[in-house]
């Protein structure tokens, strides 16, 4: 019997993808609920996991664009497990009993061998002639995957050496050519430009922030925040929340409540355009910017209004390691109201972050530097951070949003004003 291995629907607005990366290679025993492949869609990096238990044969190759719902491969649930390996005694009776045999076969082995290579880079071997155990695999457990494969040829042709000798070869060291072959041939540098297909998150990212400057009438306002009360608030209490939370308190949670607080003032900054008419949100569900391997996500924290401090930290932190996991789901990044990002944490000093549509508002935090500012009359030293609000100002007015950042720098200022929702 014979289960199709089929891509999963992940949502209305996804119907294909890019089978990036085999976790398995042809022929292998699978166990029901393995991993077997990374989708990389045009929002979010998925898995797709094993019905069944059985020998495996792959359809399609890494790199291939799939539809939901294509069949990549089959699993033969007939396909019997490999048998474990011999016990430590019978391993040394084997061993002796024909090592010169075991070494043979090891050097006739071509650098094509199925092993657990996956068919694109079987497929690149056998046209290069590079073997796939001399490269330096970029996937998950240190895999070989097309574009290891890829790079190492490019590579190789640049530097015009001869293919890396087989597995089992021996190497011995080239001698250095003449003199005079040095002179006339001095040494290639490596291989520049070049083409590669955009992967379907980039191209997303970059429709989209197209679309934030075409759709929207977007500007910034600009503020600076004296950061001493949030530093010493959380220099005061950390010890004692990471001891009741087992999380650090951030400074984004802060900036995240001073969100919300600024939304009840000015709640345009939270709505959005639908045609002729104007959504205002039933909750405070706002976006927090984190980085990706694959790119920048927004996941949405939700019902912001009503977290604490420590849910929310908690909420951030889930949701980056999963970013970085590639198990961001659909769900995690619909529905936001407005959008945080900060720059700061790559040393961005100022910026004008573009509108995560159909948002109308997005906050931008920056690097915290010691400054001169006047406090009373007197010049002190203070840790600033530049904030950076945009908006559409189709549905916002200038006045709406420099009250929004200013509620914001009052509430980073004095977060006393939080509690107090003033």
């Amino acid at each position: 019997m014979a289960t199709e291995v089929k891509i999963p629907a992940l949502g209305e607005s996804i119907s294909s993808g890019i089978l990036a990366t085999w976790h398995v290679g042809d022929g292998d025993h699978v166990e029901q609920g393995q991993t077997l492949f990374d989708l990389e869609t045009d929002k979010i990096t998925s898995e797709g996991t094993a019905e069944a238990s059985g020998t495996i044969h792959l359809k399609v190759e890494e790199g291939d664009e799939v539809e939901i719902g294509a069949v990549v491969a089959e699993i033969d649930e007939s396909g019997e497990k490999p048998a474990s390996k011999p016990s430590t005694e019978e391993g040394k009776e084997a061993e002796g009993k024909a090592p010169a045999e075991e070494k043979a076969a090891g050097e006739a082995a071509s650098p094509q061998d199925a092993g657990p290579y996956p068919p694109a880079v079987r497929r690149i071997a056998a046209e290069s002639g590079l073997d796939p155990s001399k490269v330096t695999g970029t996937g998950k457990g240190g895999r070989v995957t097309k574009a290891d494969m890829e790079k190492a040829v490019r590579e190789h042709e640049a530097a015009g050496k001869e293919s890396p000798p087989a597995r089992d070869e021996e190497e011995k060291p080239r001698a250095a050519p003449p003199p005079s072959e040095q002179d006339a041939a001095p040494p290639r540098e490596a291989a520049r430009g070049g083409r590669r297909k955009m992967s379907p998150i980039r191209r997303t990212i970059s429709q989209r922030l197209v679309e934030a400057q075409q759709t929207t009438a977007m500007l910034t306002t600009f503020n600076e925040v004296d950061m001493s009360a949030v530093i010493g608030f959380r220099k005061q209490h950390q010890e004692a929340f990471v001891e009741r939370h087992g999380i650090k308190l951030g400074f984004m949670s802060f900036f995240t409540k001073a969100v919300v607080h600024a939304l009840g003032h000015v709640p345009g900054l939270g709505e959005r355009i639908e045609g002729e008419e104007i959504v205002s949100p039933a909750a405070m569900d706002i976006g927090i910017a984190v980085s990706a391997p694959k790119g920048l996500m927004v996941p949405v924290v939700r019902g912001c209004e009503g977290k604490s401090f420590a849910r929310i930290e908690q909420d951030i932190a889930e949701y980056a390691s999963r970013a970085r996991e590639g198990k961001i789901t659909m769900q995690d990044l619909e529905g936001g109201i407005f959008t945080i990002t900060n720059g700061g944490i790559f040393g961005s000093m100022l910026s004008t972050p573009i509108l995560n549509t159909p948002q109308s508002g997005i906050l931008g935090m920056h690097t915290i530097q010691q400054r001169p500012v006047v406090v009373d009359g007197e010049i002190v030293i203070r840790p600033m951070m530049y904030l950076a609000l945009s908006y559409d100002h189709r549905l916002v007015d200038g006045k709406e949003a420099v009250t929004f950042l200013v509620k914001v720098k009052e509430a980073i200022e004095d977060p006393s004003r939080l509690l107090f929702e003033i």
